[in-house]
């Protein structure tokens, strides 16, 4: 009997399955690619059904799915989403996190051996126990994906150290098809992604980052009391259900508060909340029960909640990328959602204060003198058994491990074992070359906090300036893109007429360059009269088209 194309199958069962009358733009591409054994790497808009992609393909290979995802929250709510179709459908799951109990973790590898289960979701912290890898190594498993896949990057925004770990996982499961899954990657985070986790020439499916139905705006203050004034009576006065983000826990519970006294029902959501706490917000803002959530960053990844009218950002983010995700969890079923910023330049320095942590050099130095002697000794140490011997914390341990692997001092073997490069080189040394690592790593952080001033500042198209940030041109029609508030205002199109720099040498959004001092980047943005750079050594950086007609030397196109 002949089978039907593969794509009329991956609709049928999209239908039949999961319940979607029609796919969206790139789901089709990807699980095609997937079933055909590529690697796949996916970056689509909040809301565009990236996870779609992983259910279809393992639906369609024999073998568990493995989804290895950053958050416990964010776990529930994808096996909330395959429990509504129902394990009939063949889209049972479960999970394994240090939240459930010991019970309840065996069960669910019950679960999986007798094959009564086609997903399990992990945080990538499991991965680095050695039983975990051993029984998912004997479940014989025919697709990893990779949940907010950003995190797997250091130049991207949310950096997790254990998602490093991930590409020898895919080495320790015997290399399955890979799918990676991100809603806010730029093009030098796409490339890390595919780099670390280890991808086989993947199939990059990019649907684009345009939102048009977000109307986006920034209103600017001086006085911090009268940007809180504001922020409360504009929350107030929207209507439906929406997000306010703040950059301090204090702040969540102060304006959750003047929220409550101005009619709103609002709670507070922040890392410093009980988890029982913490869950009964979330269920109740997915509810309905909640109009309003004033939240940090630890709320909102992978929410799926259609009807998100308004995010209210009442400080600054850390980044574009941040900015771009937080936003995205409004609108996602096409209607109309405001989204406004506002915004002080003082509160940068908060941002920039936080980019500046540093390295904790006592760690450091503990961790590169203990694995120095066991590799002496015992020709590496395990990951466990350094914990317990230094007594650090998991995420300690982890961020001191991956900066001296980073600076090539350490490298990480089997079995999450550890040895140090070459015993003739003394701690210290691995000590300031690990220093030097997170000292880019500031740099980059602190380039992102500027990308954001020019956000919040440009006189631009806002929706252009996002787009371009992730290397997406964006053609704004005449008279504005009605999507901006420098748009509507006429603003955008005086900047317009600025006239091109005469003698500027010419470079394009996605161009290859090398500077004279900070080497090799990426144009990010060119407007008429600066362009704006990713470099691999200093991050963001804005260059004015007239310096670089004085100077033809500075910035040249790199041969590729």
């Amino acid at each position: 009997m002949k089978l039907a194309p593969l794509g009329f199958q991956i609709r049928k069962l999209a239908k039949t399955r999961l319940g979607l009358q029609r796919l969206r733009p790139g789901q089709a591409e990807a699980v095609k690619a997937l079933v055909k054994g590529r690697d796949v790497l996916v970056v689509m808009p909040t809301g565009a059904g990236k996870s779609a992609v992983y259910q279809l393909a393992g639906l369609m290979l024999d073998g568990p799915t493995v989804v290895v995802s950053p958050l416990i929250a964010l776990q529930r709510d994808q096996l909330a989403g395959l429990a509504r179709h129902g394990e009939e459908a063949g889209l049972g799951g479960v999970a394994v996190n240090s939240a459930q109990s010991r019970g309840r973790t065996d069960e669910a590898w019950e679960t999986l051996t007798a094959g009564d289960a086609e997903f399990v979701f992990l945080a990538p912290e499991q991965l680095a126990n050695a039983a975990v890898l051993e029984k998912l190594a004997e479940l014989k498993v025919s697709l990893l994906a990779v949940d907010e896949a950003h995190c797997v990057s250091a130049w991207g925004h949310d950096f997790r150290p254990h998602y490093l770990r991930i590409g020898d996982v895919v080495e320790a499961l015997g290399r399955p098809r890979v799918v990676a899954l991100t809603a806010t990657a730029a093009p030098p985070v796409r490339a890390e992604i595919v780099e670390r986790l280890r991808m086989n020439d993947p199939v990059r499916i990019v649907t684009g980052f345009d939102r048009p139905n977000l109307s986006l705006e920034v209103r600017r203050f001086v006085e911090a009391r009268h940007k809180e004034k504001a922020v409360v009576e504009r929350v107030a006065s929207l209507e439906g259900s929406g997000l306010v983000y703040t950059a301090t826990r204090r702040s969540t519970e102060e304006y959750a508060e003047q929220l409550r006294q101005a009619g709103r029902t609002a709670q507070a959501y922040h890392a410093g909340m009980k988890a029982a706490e913490r869950e009964e917000v979330h269920q109740a803002f997915l509810d309905g029960d909640l109009e309003v959530v004033v939240a940090t960053s630890a709320f909102g990844m992978g929410i799926n909640k259609p009807d998100v009218r308004f995010v209210v950002h009442a400080d600054v983010t850390d980044s574009i990328d941040s900015y771009y995700q937080e936003i995205g969890r409004a609108g996602r079923d096409g209607a109309p959602a405001t989204i406004c910023l506002y915004y002080r330049p003082e509160d940068l320095s908060l941002r920039n204060f936080f980019a500046s942590g540093g390295p904790d050099e006592d760690t450091l130095t503990q961790v590169a003198d203990s694995v120095l002697t066991h590799t002496r000794a015992d020709g590496s140490v395990g990951v466990s058994q350094l914990k317990e011997e230094l007594d650090l914390s998991s995420t300690k341990l982890t961020n001191a491990v991956n900066l001296l692997e980073q600076a090539g001092a350490l490298k990480v073997g089997e079995d999450s074992q550890l040895a140090y490069t070459d015993v003739a080189v003394p701690a210290a040394a691995a000590v300031v070359a690990a220093a030097e690592v997170d000292a880019e790593h500031t740099r980059m952080d602190r380039s992102r906090v500027e990308m954001m001033r020019g956000y919040a500042e440009t006189t631009g198209c806002r929706r252009e300036f996002l787009l371009g940030y992730f290397g997406e041109e964006f053609e704004n029609p005449e008279g504005g893109c009605d999507a901006c508030d420098n748009c509507r205002s006429g603003l955008a199109d005086d900047d317009d007429d600025e006239p091109v720099v005469a003698g500027a040498p010419r470079f394009d959004t996605n161009d290859r360059v090398r500077h004279r001092e900070w080497g090799p980047g990426v144009v990010m943005r060119d407007e008429n009269d600066r362009i704006t750079v990713l470099f691999e050594q200093v991050g963001y950086r804005t260059l004015a088209l007239a310096v670089l007609a004085a100077d033809e030397e500075l910035l040249v196109h790199e041969e590729v």
